[in-house]
């Protein structure tokens, strides 16, 4: 098993559930409710940043122990300018669709609010992601943390990593206690205006977020140096961690399920509510995601090695599902992918908008189609390598490129 296919595995994974959930039917579409989400504070979009964070660190810190600082720090600045050129593409794509299909300025109000190209001055705020079109989101997240890669992988390459993890930790605090708001309310006021315009628009915290990407920087970076033996850390013989983990995630697995169906009173909800804030990452989030990556990671590596026969089918199973082809075919062309599932959600929800309510048999039809339609990027990108062995029709052989 190598590391990076299971990792390109997860990132496929990820990418094909978000896709689902993104997919808003009119009356709702049951494969949503097959997600972990629906077992635990935990979803795809956390798993995605996470090992993003991670890949960041482990691929520019070798490049920066190879090059020095200012090499990797220019690759991974325009890394974050080729992202900015593709959130707006994809940004300006919906913007063109909007004004040749009929309908789809009252089909997605809701996503684009007043974004619009015969309004130049709605795109400026589109432009610098203070209004950021629903499903649009993650790119600009992913830009503004790699802006700050290059220093914070440079101070774990020095041996700060703990130091970067305190800090990180600090800046998670002040995104609960809403410090950032004494930036963003004034921000929110000025764009809204005297007409009543919409205001600032995001759906991620930068400051509560970050802590899942830079947590996966600093173990890529300190993987990379060799610094972290991953077989050791999760030992099939040290299981007390495992199963703290396994607690947690027991813990929480009815107060997902009460919450999302509406069981637990509101003067419960009350208080949980203040916990559970998802576009902070809140404290129910940050222990749900550690704990279930800490699962995750101990089933995968040291699962296999159990001296229990269930817990080796289990890292068996998990482990196939990783290593499917599909998912790592996504997963190693996760950008392109990501952006294509947005314009795949935007002309979904339009076909749903300008129709009568379809049925689930269409819907599943419809999804299951999406999902194959979602790998159209990756495999034109791989293009080459599918198809350099593939036999022409009858007996001619085609010749590798």
């Amino acid at each position: 098993m190598k590391r990076l296919d299971v990792i390109d595995g997860m990132r496929g994974y990820f990418l094909v559930f978000m896709l689902i959930n993104h997919l808003m039917f009119t009356g709702g579409l049951w494969l949503v409710e097959i997600n972990h989400r629906n077992l635990a504070f935990v979803e795809d979009a956390q798993g995605f940043v996470f090992l993003s964070g991670l890949l960041t660190g482990m691929v520019y810190s070798r490049k920066m122990m190879k090059d020095g600082y200012a090499a990797g720090r220019d690759h991974i600045w325009s890394r974050a300018l080729e992202l900015y050129r593709y959130a707006l593409a994809v940004a300006l794509v919906v913007l063109m669709l909007q004004l040749v299909l009929p309908g789809a300025v009252e089909a997605w109000k809701n996503w684009l609010g007043d974004a619009n190209l015969l309004h130049p001055s709605s795109l400026a705020p589109v432009a610098t992601f203070l209004v950021q079109p629903t499903f649009m989101d993650i790119l600009p997240q992913y830009i503004a943390y790699m802006t700050f890669a290059p220093v914070v992988i440079w101070l774990c390459l020095r041996g700060h990593w703990l130091g970067v993890a305190i800090g990180s930790l600090l800046v998670w605090l002040a995104a609960q206690l809403g410090l950032h708001r004494i930036v963003t309310y004034p921000i929110d006021t000025w764009l809204a205006g005297a007409q009543d315009k919409e205001g600032l628009r995001v759906s991620f915290n930068l400051l509560g977020w970050q802590i899942v990407f830079f947590a996966g920087i600093i173990g890529g970076t300190l993987t990379s140096m060799k610094k972290i033996e991953w077989r050791k850390i999760f030992d099939p013989r040290r299981t007390t961690l495992a199963w703290t983990a396994l607690a947690i995630a027991v813990f929480f697995l009815p107060l997902r399920i009460a919450t999302a169906h509406g069981f637990l009173p509101g003067f419960v909800l009350e208080k949980f509510g203040l916990m559970e804030v998802r576009a902070d990452f809140g404290p129910v989030y940050l222990i749900n995601f550690a704990a279930v990556a800490y699962g995750l990671a101990w089933l995968l590596i040291a699962g296999p090695r159990h001296e229990s026969p269930v817990i080796r089918k289990i890292a068996v199973a998990l482990t196939s599902l990783f290593t499917l082809s599909f998912l790592q075919l996504l997963g190693r062309h996760s950008l392109q992918i990501y952006v294509w599932h947005v314009l795949i959600v935007y002309m979904i929800s339009y076909l749903d908008a300008r129709t009568p309510e379809l049925s689930q048999l269409t819907k599943t039809i419809i999804t299951i189609a999406a999902l194959a339609v979602l790998a159209i990027p990756a495999v034109w990108r791989e293009r080459e390598k599918i198809f350099a062995n593939a036999p022409y029709v009858g007996s001619r052989i085609r010749t590798p490129a």
